[in-house]
């Protein structure tokens, strides 16, 4: 009798790399060079999904820079609703690297462990800042932290997810929304350089 194994691997490849709901700010580049902010709704060693403004075509290979992960790159495989999902072709020592941060990502939030802000995310010391959305009224609004690809803002508004946002001199979109306020992911990546608690967008 013909016995066929494959659906006896397809559940063990796909507990190995389970994908988790995981909120990272990062920047993708296209084939063609230009760039765009994103923010990633789950992630695996093997793929992820993200929000995004621009789609690439299906099959292009794009460079992605995350928060806290890093840069990866990968394949565009499907589109959804809000931007694309991601196939990702990463040597396993990367991959086994990215599993150990996801982990650790997931655990932080279920256990309520701190941020690692040493190296990722910063408060700056001049933690107000002037909020323009949309070109209109300016907002006064508090910053919670900042990292070189985007900040998070204290504030009552919730503008809608895509809108664009100007934070003092730097402009970037909504990307998400939490309880007290929003996140900005920036148009470009601020310069490594002048990244520290003096920082003043």
């Amino acid at each position: 009798m013909y016995l066929d194994v494959k659906p006896l691997h397809k559940p063990v490849e796909r507990r190995r790399h389970q994908r988790v709901e995981v909120t990272l700010l990062g920047r993708y580049m296209l084939a063609d060079k230009r760039e765009f902010p994103c923010v990633t709704t789950d992630m695996s060693p093997g793929g992820l999904s993200c929000i995004a403004s621009v789609r690439g075509a299906i099959g292009e290979r794009i460079v992605v820079y995350l928060d806290q992960i890093g840069r990866v790159e990968g394949a565009i495989v499907r589109y959804t609703d809000r931007g694309f999902a991601l196939s990702l072709g990463l040597p396993y020592s990367k991959r086994e690297r990215i599993a150990n941060q996801l982990t650790w990502l997931v655990n932080r939030d279920i256990l309520g462990l701190p941020e690692d802000r040493a190296s990722e995310r910063i408060v700056p010391l001049r933690q107000h800042s002037v909020l323009t959305v949309d070109g209109e009224a300016e907002h006064i609004v508090k910053l919670i932290d900042v990292s070189v690809t985007g900040v998070a803002v204290a504030t009552q508004l919730k503008p809608a997810i895509g809108t664009r946002a100007k934070i003092g001199q730097t402009t970037g979109s909504v990307v998400r929304h939490f309880d007290g306020g929003f996140a900005v992911a920036f148009d470009r990546m601020l310069d490594g350089d002048r990244f520290d608690e003096n920082i003043k967008l």
